[in-house]
Formats: structure tokens, sequence, C-alpha cells
């Protein structure tokens, strides 16, 4: 079986340009993306990892299933965010994941409007 292509930061701009209402910017001098002037994701400093907005039962949750992609370091372990790891992380996990913490900061009328588009 092929190995999957690894995940790259145009791989998480691709997922989070269909999400109503999502802005690149930066964070913390990086690439990043956030809804309603609220984080969502950023590349940290190394360029192999992301911090993405979480909760910390979906974090735990995610950790346990695929701990080689999933990972939190001292830094995140009091905030709702988990790290990802581009070069492990399916890319069915990297959308959940992204759309996940999306639908957590995006409000009802943008989360109503994701679900019209797919309805279509």
């Amino acid at each position: 079986m092929p190995r999957a292509s690894k995940a790259t930061w145009d791989s998480v701009r691709r997922v989070m340009q269909r999400l109503p209402g999502a802005v690149e910017g930066t964070s913390y001098g990086t690439a990043a993306f956030h809804v309603r002037r609220k984080f969502l994701v950023r590349l940290r400093e190394d360029g192999e990892t992301l911090a993405v907005r979480c909760d910390f039962d979906e974090r735990d949750a995610r950790m346990a299933a695929d701990p080689k992609a999933f990972f939190i370091t001292d830094h995140y372990k009091n905030y709702p965010a988990i790290c990802v790891r581009l070069a492990a992380v399916k890319a069915a996990d990297l959308k959940s994941v992204l759309e996940s913490a999306w639908r957590r900061e995006a409000g009802s009328r943008l989360v109503e409007e994701l679900e019209r588009k797919a309805s279509r």
C-alpha cells in the first residue's frame, strides 16, 4: 500500500478555505487561521507541527487514538489546544480536527451556512 503524502500548511489552507468566515493571518509570528477573531490553528515555529483549538475531552480522545499524530507540550497542558504532527496525521483526521475547531468558534450562523452549502 502506498504511503499517504505528508500534510503541509497548504493542506491546512485547503481545508480552512472552505469554511465560512475562516480568515488567514498570523499568530505569534506564524501562519494561522481565525474565525470571528478567535484562534483556530497556527503553524508552530518548527514548521512541522500545528497548534489547533481543541477541547480537553476531544484532545484526550485524539491523543489516545493516534499518539504519533496528536500530542501536547507542557505549554498547552492547561490550554484548550492540541498539537498535530503534519508528517504523521491522516488527511481525514486533519480535516476533522480543523473543522471541529472551526465549529466550536464559528457560531451558529456560519455553521448553518456550511451545512447549507454541503446539502446542495
